[in-house]
């Protein structure tokens, strides 16, 4: 079961960027917000060469990682052909204009 987080409003990630949210003992996760308004997370860490996706290129609903360009999906969490490779999501919603993210509450997740 998960519990929900406050990350943070959703003006203060802008469109087409990302925010950070750390995690104690794991990769952190990069939350999205898309041009149009809707919100994604998934690990902040591309699964070809572990650049940092929150630095990538937002368009669509996709990231290209900064570091070579592989394009991750943000629905799926996984690349485009023809590269390979997923990342995982967490779940996000947005109520009243804050982001939530979905934690187990084993998690190790701070803000």
């Amino acid at each position: 079961m998960n519990d929900w987080i406050r990350v943070c409003d959703i003006s203060d990630i802008p469109r087409l960027g990302a925010r950070v949210v750390p995690r104690r003992g794991e990769d952190d996760i990069a939350v999205f917000r898309a041009a149009d308004d809707q919100v994604f997370a998934v690990t902040d860490r591309c699964p070809h060469r572990g650049g940092p996706l929150s630095q990538g290129i937002v368009f669509g609903h996709r990231v290209a990682c900064p570091l070579h360009n592989l394009n991750i999906e943000l629905e799926t969490g996984c690349a485009t052909a023809p590269d390979t490779g997923c990342v995982d999501r967490h779940p996000v919603k947005v109520t009243g204009g804050v982001v939530y993210l979905g934690v187990n509450a084993h998690a190790g997740v701070h803000g």
